[in-house]
């Protein structure tokens, strides 16, 4: 199982950006996967949730300007977003969880995890 993170980049505040997480070696809606980042000197925290059925959850300081989606003709789980603050400078990971019907939620534990990529917004 791989996971692929990109779409990360430097943007100023306000801006919008989207991430994307290919996903491989495990069939398309039979996970459930999460967002999560982790910013210098902090902790890892949860961003966004999607259940293989397509249900959501959301840390509340994203939300309202994240949404998270997924492809699964194409095995991908995205995550867009807009209105960016300076606080949301951090390495972006996604993850997948075996269990398809669970939204990720802050403490899940999460089966896969890709290589992250990096958020930087400038204020």
């Amino acid at each position: 199982v791989q996971l692929q993170a990109s779409g990360g980049g430097l943007v100023q505040t306000g801006d919008s950006l989207r991430l994307s997480c290919a996903v491989s070696g495990l069939p398309a809606g039979s996970f459930a996967a999460g967002w999560f980042r982790q910013a210098p000197g902090q902790e890892r925290e949860f961003v966004a949730g999607i259940s293989g059925g397509g249900s959501t959850l959301y840390a509340d300081s994203v939300k309202g300007r994240f949404t998270v989606a997924r492809d699964n003709a194409k095995n991908a789980v995205y995550l867009q977003m807009n209105s960016l603050h300076a606080e949301d400078t951090a390495v972006y990971y996604c993850a997948a969880g075996t269990t398809a019907w669970r939204i990720p939620r802050p403490g899940s534990a999460m089966d896969f995890w890709g290589k992250g990529t990096l958020v930087t917004v400038s204020s």
